[in-house]
């Protein structure tokens, strides 16, 4: 900082934690320039600043629903892991201009290195004929694919995306920890913790001025489409990725997202004629560039691993014709082996001809005297890491008897381990401390590079990483990895836009691009179906619960009143509505009635068990698992009304002492959520084929809800104040009591059933609901107006058409059984035709059998 006072400040404040603020001082003690702004603001700012800085990144990290799943809370007894929050640290690291030419000349020419090599293990094998490389660091490597020998991609790079980890030592020097060659994940986090950081400090981040990173994005945009195989005029390019339950599925869908490419997984894929294809309902796509997110091992089941469900059949045989570009080419992970980084040095020098810009973190490769010399004198201070698979161990974290097995295992077989020196990190400010203030964190960065006709283009940033005190398991002492973003400083300053701080390249366009068709395949509606089932369930059921809680309110202080009796009644519609095991086999429901306890319990249960069917959390669950399966097709808005629904569940679910405020506030609060969906549906999607097919799903679910309601209020006529309580229920649970009170002086069951059946200009009636369900079967591309789904909704609309409102109120024997006959035969009617719908255009392509072997599951590397 240019101003004396300040510097003197920050010295005082930080000067009681010691040399930590490595990154933040020089030797002198004054803070370095790049981080003058940024030092300076955090330094103005006091400690209740600093916490409500702190929880809006973590509001922003949650309404951008940035999530991770972790591996390691996958079993076979509970099924994939749910999402995580992203934690991001508020305070970015800053790198000079100058460190980044360091970094930026270094990891160049590392991508144009390992590029290199690449092409030659899988082309001519110089450097194995040459003796440059021992043979068993390449073929004993699982990333060797021995299938991809002889394949190459068009133009100049066959390795397309290449990233490095870069550690600093408190010297200032940088050292390269590993290379991630395969398929490598990340980027798409660095732009999103970008988005939030630069939204979250908006006067710091204009002050700093960072460069932006849409240079990287619209390189790896152009860099995509100019890899299709020649004669492709319009290259279709897609993202292939596991699956929404992949560890990195936020990464995958959002990455796809700012290229403006559709993300895919394997049941979208399909080999026919020699060539790769996108499956659309109805159609296919011809597929000339693939961005690979699936491990090579597992992207072909016929060639390659044959117990893969990740993969499509057929590929590597397309890629061989030449038919189809994959990146990173199938193969690259071969460069992964932390035991090239040894020969490294040599092979610049061999195939470069230059001398390695950033050297590596120092390793022991157990495959010569001195390597297995070092591996066990220094045993105990290493990060062993295997030559052969993707194994990584901290050995200074295991107790005695695991490290003698493990070093067992080393002094058997050696040439299988490399041991890698821990890397010293220098110390960068930080806000994730569980001592809740800023404290310091040492610091490491994931950097990138994306091949280009010449060379290669790095993201200026990248994607940092902190270690803090947590209750992460399996480390002692307890650590957990928090991310941060990764502010370059440039030596010229550049244009930004906006109040926001937002620089003109961050906010990603997709114009660039000529628009792809609609990806239409069978899984991606088959999730949008979903989604608008889910999302019409859970607005269905807060009204509901809404609507019931405060007829019990109205009545339970007073059940001597008439009308009373009708809160079983509700009671049934509701669990009718649940189903659940809240009410014993003994007990009816005018007895939870009774039980303020119980009837709280019930309402309770039927908001935040996640395992009862139809309750507000099992909806809720299932809506966010379709989103984020088909996240690349949804507005960023909707993360934010998502954020906002878990919110509120997950603050009732921590208060089991509600008295019963919190409870009504967070059905109101899902029930919002649910009408802000709605409204980005109705408002902000394209009215393209996702679109019909979501809302296909949402009339369903609405009309099936209200025949299932109608059914269990009013087929059973009661005394005159219990129908009228009922019928004024079931109006404000439909949303239609004002345009009731507006057109009817007194309620009657066939006014009820001319405004929630019969009325085509009352959006929910089933009349309208009908009509809304035939058009979006117009739509469908197999649409001929004598298609199964289009018969049964054209049979219910004509029954409907016929009844008379007031045969509807007639009771015989105490039952409308004219009523009743409709509402059965129109619920059992859209049951078939949504059974219709998910087994014929919404079915999903058949599961890949193993050629051998019996696992049936799908396999997540």
């Amino acid at each position: 900082m240019t101003d004396m006072v300040a510097t003197q400040s920050l010295r005082a404040r930080y000067a009681h934690r010691g040399p930590e603020f490595d990154e933040l001082f020089d030797p002198a003690g004054d803070v370095r320039e790049h981080w003058a702004e940024l030092a300076e603001g955090l330094q103005a700012r006091g400690p209740q600043a600093l916490a409500r800085y702190r929880q809006r990144v973590r509001r922003l990290v949650d309404n951008h629903g940035i999530t991770y799943t972790p591996v390691d809370a996958r079993t076979e007894e509970t099924g994939p892991a749910a999402p995580h929050r992203w934690e991001l640290d508020g305070v970015p690291f800053v790198l000079s201009a100058d460190d980044w030419s360091t970094l930026e000349q270094g990891l160049l020419q590392r991508s144009r290195l390992l590029d290199t090599l690449l092409a030659d293990l899988y082309g001519p094998m110089r450097t194995l004929r040459e003796g440059l490389l021992p043979p068993q660091l390449v073929f004993g490597h699982r990333g060797y694919v021995r299938a991809a020998h002889g394949l190459s991609l068009p133009g100049p790079h066959q390795l397309f995306v290449h990233a490095i980890d870069v550690a600093r030592a408190r010297d200032g020097r940088f050292r390269v920890v590993r290379d991630h060659t395969q398929a490598p994940s990340g980027a798409g986090y660095a732009l999103a913790d970008r988005r939030v950081t630069a939204r979250a400090m908006p006067d710091l981040y204009q002050a700093t001025n960072p460069r932006p990173l849409s240079p990287f994005v619209e390189a790896m945009r152009l860099a995509l489409r100019e890899a299709a195989p020649a004669g492709a005029e319009d290259p279709v390019v897609v993202v292939l990725g596991p699956g929404a339950h992949s560890e990195t599925a936020f990464d995958q869908a959002h990455i796809a997202g700012v290229l403006g490419f559709p993300l895919v997984e394997a049941a979208d894929l399909v080999v026919r004629e020699g060539r790769l294809w996108m499956r659309s309902l109805g159609s296919l796509t011809r597929v000339d560039v693939v961005l690979r997110r699936v491990d090579a091992a597992y992207a072909d089941p016929l060639d390659l691993r044959p117990d893969s469900r990740l993969g499509v059949v057929g590929l590597v045989e397309v890629v061989r014709r030449g038919a189809v570009t994959v990146v990173n080419t199938l193969g690259s992970g071969v460069l992964e082996n932390p035991a090239l980084a040894e020969f490294l040095p040599s092979l610049c020098r061999a195939l470069l001809d230059e001398d390695l810009l950033l050297e590596p973190v120092p390793a022991y490769w157990g495959g010569t005297p001195a390597g297995v010399a070092a591996l066990t004198e220094r045993f105990e201070q290493l990060v062993l890491r295997s030559a052969v698979t993707a194994r990584s161990v901290m050995v200074g974290s295991l107790d005695a008897q695991q490290r003698e097995g493990l070093l067992a295992q080393v002094r058997a077989q050696p040439g299988r381990w490399v041991g890698q020196e821990i890397p010293d990190h220098s110390y960068v400010p930080s806000l994730s401390g569980i001592s809740g203030g800023l404290g310091a964190a040492p610091v490491g960065v994931r950097l990138f590079t994306v091949a280009q006709r010449v060379g290669f283009t790095p993201m200026p940033g990248g994607l940092g990483e902190i270690v803090v005190p947590g209750a992460t398991p399996r480390t002692r002492p307890p650590m957990r990895v928090v991310a941060k973003d990764v502010w370059v400083r440039t030596a010229a300053p550049t244009a930004t836009t906006g109040a926001t701080g937002v620089s003109a390249g961050d906010e990603v366009s997709t114009f660039a691009v000529p628009p792809v068709d609609v990806v239409a395949s069978p899984r991606v509606l088959n999730d949008l179906f979903w989604l608008g089932r889910y999302g019409e369930r859970a607005e269905d059921t807060a009204r509901l619960l809404v609507a019931v809680r405060e007829r019990y309110q109205d009545y339970r202080f007073r059940p001597w009143l008439p009308g009373s009796e009708c809160l079983p009644v509700l009671l049934s519609a509701l669990t009718a509505a649940a189903p659940g095991p809240a009410i014993a086999a003994q007990h009816t429901g005018a007895d939870v009635m009774d039980d303020y306890h119980s009837a709280t319990a019930e309402f309770r249960s039927m908001t935040v068990d996640p395992k009862r069917l139809g309750s507000l959390a099992q909806s809720f669950a299932g809506l966010d698992q379709a989103a984020r399966a088909v996240r690349d097709q949804l507005s960023n808005d909707t993360w934010a009304v998502l954020a906002d629904v878990q919110r509120a569940l997950d603050a009732l679910t921590e208060d089991p002492d509600d008295d019963g405020s919190l409870l009504g506030a967070t059905q109101s609060a899902v029930l919002a959520g649910m009408l802000a969906l709605s409204g980005l549906g109705a408002e902000s999607m394209v009215r393209d084929l996702g679109w019909h097919v979501m809302d296909l799903g949402k009339r369903i679910e609405r009309a099936l809800s209200l025949t299932t309601l109608l059914a269990t209020t009013l087929t059973v006529a009661r005394d005159a104040a219990t129908d009228r309580a009922l019928m004024e229920t079931v109006l404000g649970a439909a949303e239609s009591s004002v345009t009731y009170r507006r057109r009817n002086h007194r309620v009657r069951p066939a006014a009820v059933a001319q405004l929630l059946l019969l009325d085509t200009t009352n959006p929910r009636s089933l009349a309208w609901v009908l009509e809304r369900l035939r058009e979006n079967l117009r739509a469908l591309p197999d649409a001929s107006g004598s298609t199964r789904p289009e018969r049964l909704a054209d049979e219910l609309l004509t029954r409907l058409r016929r009844v008379d409102p007031v045969d509807l109120e007639t009771a015989t024997d105490g039952v409308r059984r004219e009523l009743a006959d409709l509402l059965a035969a129109v619920h059992t009617g859209l049951e078939q035709l949504a059974e219709q719908l998910l087994r014929g255009p919404l079915s999903l392509p058949g599961g890949t059998r193993p050629l051998w072997g019996g696992a049936q599951r799908r396999t997540l590397p």
